[in-house]
C-alpha cells in the first residue's frame, strides 16, 4: 500500500483509536504481513504467532542489530504491541480477522530480547 494513500484519512482514524504507536509501526506490520505471505507456498490466513515472528524476522532483515531499537522508537516494546497494532488495523477495516483471532495470540509470541540473540552476524572477509 503506498504510504501516501495510507495517510489520507486512515492515519487520522488510527490515531484516534490507538495513539501509542508511530505511523511507521503500522506500515511495518502491513509490510510484515506481505513478507510472511511471500514465504508461504500459497496465501492464507496467518495466526498471530506467525505474524509476530514474521515481524521479528523482517525487522532483523531490514534493521539488523538495530531492529529492537527501531521498533521501540515506534512504541513497539513487546510482541503484544504487534497485536494491538494488528487489531487497530482490523478495527479500521484495513485487515480482516477470523472469529478465533485475538490480541492474546501475540502475547509472548517471541521474546523481545531475541532480537539481540537472533541477529545473524556475518564474518567480514579478510584480505
Amino acid at each position: 500500500m503506498p504510504e501516501l494513500a495510507f495517510r489520507e484519512g486512515v492515519m487520522d482514524r488510527i490515531r484516534m483509536r490507538e495513539p501509542r504507536y508511530d505511523e511507521r509501526a503500522y506500515l511495518f506490520v502491513l509490510a510484515a504481513l506481505e513478507f510472511c505471505q511471500q514465504r508461504l507456498p500459497e496465501r492464507r490466513h496467518l495466526t498471530g504467532q506467525e505474524l509476530a515472528v514474521g515481524c521479528r524476522d523482517l525487522a532483523l532483515e531490514r534493521y539488523g542489530v538495530l531492529a529492537r531499537m527501531v521498533l521501540e522508537h515506534w512504541g513497539v516494546r513487546a510482541a503484544a504491541d504487534l497485536g494491538e497494532i494488528v487489531f487497530t488495523l482490523v478495527e479500521t477495516g484495513l485487515l480482516m480477522s477470523q472469529p478465533g483471532d485475538s490480541k492474546d495470540d501475540f502475547i509472548d509470541a517471541f521474546d523481545f530480547g531475541s532480537f539481540d540473540r537472533d541477529y545473524r552476524w556475518t564474518a567480514i572477509p579478510t584480505a
